[in-house]
């Protein structure tokens, strides 16, 4: 992926990605205050147990809101800070977000924020249309993840 030069990781959850089975990613933008800004571009937010839902927006519309996305009050600002964990808009197409809500009504799957980044000086979520993994699913995963560290290990000594 070329872009991934181009994009400086502040955040990941880690946490989803061991939960939650993904099945599609979107790059999204995300409404907010230049306080949070700030505190962004110093890493000061906290992805894990975050989802995004569907919501009425003006007119009727649907849009795209996060929930238990935590990005800490930036230290300097003025005023009064703005609650950490308050729902923030995700910018998206209007055919997309149709898409999205068809997706979470019909199948039940969830929206989960899974990457924060910095992308041209913009900052993106990486949202993920995920599915909720079983026990045994988990499971395997650590397995998997033990056999690639034994491999790695095995691999390292070998060309010592």
């Amino acid at each position: 992926m070329k872009s991934d030069v181009e994009r400086k990781l502040v955040a990941k959850n880690k946490k989803a990605y061991f939960d939650y089975e993904i099945l599609e990613t979107y790059e999204t933008g995300i409404v907010l205050t230049g306080p949070e800004v700030k505190s962004i571009k110093e890493c000061r937010v906290q992805l894990k147990g975050s989802f995004a839902s569907v919501a009425k927006g003006g007119r009727g519309k649907p849009k795209i809101v996060t929930e238990n996305f935590h990005i800490s009050p930036y230290r300097y600002a003025q005023g009064e800070a703005p609650d950490p964990l308050r729902k923030r808009d995700l910018l998206l197409k209007k055919k997309e977000i149709e898409t999205l809500a068809d997706l979470i009504a019909r199948e039940g799957l969830t929206l989960i924020p899974l990457e924060l980044y910095l992308k041209k000086g913009l900052i993106k979520v990486l949202l993920g249309v995920c599915r909720g993994k079983k026990k045994h699913d988990k499971r395997d995963t650590l397995k998997q993840r033990a056999v690639n560290r034994e491999i790695n290990q095995g691999l390292k000594r070998f060309t010592r």
